[in-house]
């Protein structure tokens, strides 16, 4: 079972969806209590960094995600739920990440280019052999809508990286822990395709 978390936010339903069509058996979860039960969790975002951590917090996920997390269990975060899992953001200088990825988000200093940046991009897959990539075309475009972005401290566990104004890392990733900053859901037959290979991956990269 892929548990999908309700903190309040979210693009649910459309993730939902899409995890579906690729035979996924999924439950939007509310309540952390029922986490164990889970095979994987899929964390979405959409919003603020702040806004977030705080619901998360709120509805009793934080901890339970860490343990989860800690414990190198199956995990993708969808932009903010990938911005989540660093130690910050300068959308939110007071607020607190994960920190399971060493590094801050960052917000794009793009002159020419407008922010959010809204729309497709195409990804550098600085780790081609990932799981997440399998069957994917050299360099696949993707849906992106977001101001922000994470900056890793440690350049291997970046996995694609893009190019808007500055090189950032689009999707990272440490055993079966992985976030990327586009939307798969929206990103037609590539970003399921990545789904897909998130629902058959249950083995560290």
């Amino acid at each position: 079972m892929i548990a999908l978390i309700d903190y309040g936010s979210g693009n649910l339903r459309s993730v939902d969806n899409a995890l579906r069509s690729k035979g996924a058996q999924v439950e939007i979860l509310a309540d952390p209590a029922h986490l164990e039960r889970a095979d994987a969790v899929v964390l979405p975002g959409v919003g603020a960094f702040g806004d977030c951590v705080q619901q998360i917090r709120q509805r009793g996920f934080w901890e339970p995600l860490q343990r989860w997390i800690g414990e190198d269990r199956p995990f993708l975060g969808i932009c903010v739920g990938y911005q989540v899992l660093f130690e910050g953001s300068e959308e939110a200088p007071d607020v607190a990440g994960m920190g399971f990825f060493k590094g801050q988000v960052r917000k794009f200093d793009a002159p020419g280019l407008k922010v959010p940046q809204i729309g497709w991009n195409s990804l550098e897959l600085t780790v081609p052999g990932h799981p997440l990539w399998r069957g994917l075309p050299e360099k696949p475009h993707v849906f992106f809508v977001h101001s922000f972005y994470p900056k890793p401290a440690a350049s291997n566990e970046v996995i694609a990286s893009c190019e808007y104004g500055t090189s950032f890392a689009a999707a990272a990733a440490r055993g079966r822990v992985a976030g990327v900053q586009f939307h798969p859901e929206k990103s037609q037959a590539v970003g399921l395709g990545i789904l897909r290979n998130f629902l058959h991956s249950q083995t560290p990269a």
